[in-house]
């Protein structure tokens, strides 16, 4: 079952799930907007590599915002932090940002129950579009779940701005490479 508005309300008020900060004008009838946050990580090699970190540059969205450039994955990140202990979260792009060209968390918009912070956006334009910090990029959705429940505690828990790919952590007998 997915969560209604109201119940959405109802649970960020009771503590049943996180969202902070909290805007009553951010709730739909069966989803809670999200913001872009002002930081964005773009990859500064031309082959990734799976098996060890990545290196990347940051950029800040300043009052004008920030053009983000075809071919290019930028991530970058909810201004809220949001989780549950009990709900599992979906998050989505708006429909309205999907419009102008914006593929926003395509290929992950799962979440587990008991992350707690905040998401990281893949975000992949069509066509040059400028984007500010602030503007409603996204809608995560809550469903309830059934049976035991073990939380979270992965590798990107309490993650705060944009976070690279840590997949590297995932293979057995990592030995990083010095950078």
């Amino acid at each position: 079952m997915i969560l209604t508005g109201p119940e959405i309300t109802a649970a960020a008020e009771d503590g049943r799930l996180r969202i902070t900060p909290f805007a009553p004008d951010q709730v739909n009838p069966n989803s809670y907007n999200v913001r872009l946050g002002p930081t964005l990580l773009t990859y500064t090699t031309d082959v990734l590599d799976a098996h060890q970190p990545n290196p990347t540059a940051e950029s800040v969205i300043g009052p004008d915002g920030y053009v983000l450039q075809p071919g290019q994955l930028y991530l970058g990140h909810t201004l809220e932090q949001v989780g549950s202990d009990l709900f599992v979260p979906l998050l989505f792009g708006r429909s309205s940002v999907g419009r102008l060209g914006l593929f926003v968390e395509i290929t992950a918009p799962i979440g587990d129950i008991g992350f707690h912070g905040q998401w990281t956006l893949m975000l992949t334009p069509i066509r040059p579009l400028r984007v500010y910090a602030g503007m409603r990029i996204g809608q995560i959705m809550f469903f309830a779940s059934t049976g035991p429940i073990t939380p979270y505690g992965g590798k990107y828990q309490a993650s705060t701005g944009p976070q690279p790919s840590a997949y590297w952590r995932d293979v057995t007998g990592f030995r990083a490479v010095a950078s």
